[in-house]
């Protein structure tokens, strides 16, 4: 576990100076975003070997900004649509990440409750995008140095490839502070 720590930090530092708009004319920058995308891939597969296993990635990581895409591939369901664990699959992991790598590998989170309403089948690989902003991120930081754990809620609009909103997601977490101790 330790080990795992260290490398989601590091990562997490690596991804703090990445040129998210690097294009491909900039080989340097370049390599260093879509290296520090596949690292975050790979630590996901270390951790959660299913997701990538089902076409789940992350696409893009930057401090309060997750972006994540899963494959229809190898996910349809029995008429031919993304199923709808797969859209749990890119709905939730997500905001593990995001907490992962804004908070530190101090802070571990955890899945509360869950609630997906699906308004159309998607019929292509689904995109869903996360934020939290600074403040909310601090507010979660300084809750759980204070109790040991921090409540927060994300909100995901999971989208097709042309840009159709297929789903909503609502997903209420728990972060928990490693080695809390209550004065």
């Amino acid at each position: 576990m330790a080990l795992m720590d260290r490398l989601i930090g590091a990562t997490g530092h690596w991804l703090e100076s990445v040129d998210v708009d690097a294009p491909i004319t900039r080989p340097l920058q370049w390599v260093r975003k879509t290296s520090g995308y596949a690292a975050v891939n790979r630590l996901i597969g270390l951790a959660i070997p299913f997701a990538p296993r089902n076409g789940f990635a992350v696409e893009e990581v930057r401090p309060g900004y997750v972006r994540a895409t899963i494959k229809l591939k190898g996910n349809k369901n029995h008429f031919g649509s993304l199923y709808a664990g797969a859209f749990f699959l890119v709905a939730e992991i997500p905001g593990g990440v995001l907490t992962l790598f804004d908070l530190g590998p101090d802070y571990t989170p955890i899945l509360k409750e869950m609630t997906l309403q699906f308004l159309q089948p998607a019929n292509s690989d689904v995109t869903v995008e996360f934020t939290l902003d600074a403040e909310t991120i601090a507010a979660i930081k300084a809750d759980a140095d204070a109790t040991g754990r921090a409540a927060f809620s994300l909100e995901g609009t999971l989208v097709d490839k042309n840009g159709v909103q297929v789903a909503t997601s609502v997903a209420h977490y728990r972060v928990r502070k490693k080695g809390f101790q209550s004065a």
